[in-house]
């Protein structure tokens, strides 16, 4: 139980933690570290607290259950409607996002490595049939991939910080907000990078319904990528001021930047790396609860002949997406926040408060806070979207 313990947070965390985590400062660059943390640790409380909601609602259903079925027993087909809608547009964006983001890297390398020309597919086909083999594998083969992936990127991660920290400058943190508006941004920059929800049904179904042990899974595996989030915004402000985090809006352009300020050879190499292992092990976590979503939606059973036919309704059409209209998928990721705030909030709240109303938790946990705390996690979910719509119009 140890070991699924440990396994079950690094996937939580994996999955939390993505290439997108890099961009966190870009997207909060005009508000100042101080402001920006307050808001990332409001977003951790929000996404926390529902996903302890999930552990709530999960006791009363089978192991297995996904969020299909849950939404299904809890909120009749109204619900499962809702809840199918909402997990299907987000993963398979996020998926076809990965899918696009990590084929290239991969072509890029094996074009560096072979030194010839390769079709712009050849990365796409094999960076999705690498992820797609390790996930029809099963759970277990996941957490032993995502373990070791995890401990590479954590050990990349600090020697970034390393070789970042002693070009800190306590001016630049202490900087004040150019325009307190610009939280507006960085709401859903920073709900959607603690967005982990999909992958809750898979790993109840992976530990065994033993709340003690996931509500450790879901508080643990939350903590680590806030801890790490805080670490690299501490950094990324203190390197470099709010001008030119604005100026160099671009992912390319921040990662120059701040290799000119440490100039060191290696801070380019270690960031890129870093950023293909985050790419892979949010992909996996994704992935993975969308294909136990689409085989507990399809009714398909576990053996050889059930998984493919999963796998490829769960692969192929976000390559597909990547490959033909990655215009599409980029449009798409843009609601992202709203599609995940309906499955990592409003679902949670819905269906907790229909398990209270119909006192089923006597003598079993209950997440606390009561109703207020319900009403609190509806009005952060509100404020998100809120905020997406805001700059969509802008």
């Amino acid at each position: 139980m140890r070991s699924k313990l440990v396994g079950s947070t690094l996937i939580i965390a994996g999955t939390t933690i993505g290439a997108g985590m890099l961009a966190l400062p870009l997207a909060s660059a005009g508000l100042g570290f101080v402001q920006s943390s307050f808001i990332m640790v409001a977003m951790w409380l929000l996404m926390s607290y529902t996903a302890l909601l999930m552990l709530e609602i999960h006791q009363h259903a089978h192991e297995g259950a996904t969020l299909n079925s849950l939404a299904r027993q809890f909120l009749g087909r109204k619900g499962q409607i809702l809840a199918t809608f909402a997990t299907l547009f987000l993963l398979y964006a996020l998926c076809a996002a990965y899918i696009a983001g990590g084929g290239s890297q991969l072509n890029a390398k094996l074009i560096a490595f072979s030194n010839s020309a390769l079709p712009d597919s050849m990365g796409t086909f094999l960076f999705t049939f690498i992820i797609a083999g390790a996930v029809m594998l099963g759970t277990h083969k996941v957490d032993f991939i995502n373990r070791c992936l995890f401990l590479l990127k954590i050990a990349l991660l600090c020697v970034s910080l390393g070789l970042l920290t002693p070009h800190i400058s306590m001016l630049h943190l202490t900087e004040l907000p150019i325009d307190q508006g610009l939280a507006i941004a960085a709401i859903p920059v920073m709900f959607t990078s603690f967005g982990f929800h999909g992958s809750i049904p898979s790993v109840v179904a992976y530990t065994g319904l033993n709340i003690r042990t996931l509500r450790k899974v879901m508080l643990f595996g939350s903590s680590l990528p806030l801890i790490i989030y805080l670490l690299w915004q501490g950094v990324s402000f203190g390197v470099l001021s709010q001008n030119s985090l604005l100026n160099n809006d671009q992912l390319p352009e921040f990662i120059n930047a701040m290799s000119q300020v440490v100039t060191s050879p290696y801070i380019t190499s270690v960031i890129s790396l870093f950023a293909d292992l985050a790419l892979a092990t949010s992909f996996l976590g994704v992935s993975l609860g969308l294909f136990d979503f689409l085989s507990d939606a399809l009714k398909r059973n576990n053996t050889v002949s059930g998984r493919l036919q999963t796998g490829l309704m769960t692969f192929v059409p976000p390559m597909l997406i990547a490959l033909f209209y990655p215009q599409g998928f980029v449009a798409a990721l843009g609601y992202a926040a709203i599609a995940l705030v309906l499955l990592a909030v409003v679902l949670p709240v819905l269906m907790a408060r229909k398990v209270r109303q119909a006192k089923l938790n006597r003598d079993k946990y209950q997440v606390f806070g009561g109703n207020i705390g319900l009403s609190l996690a509806m009005i952060g979910g509100f404020t998100v979207v809120a905020s997406q719509l805001a700059l969509s119009i802008n």
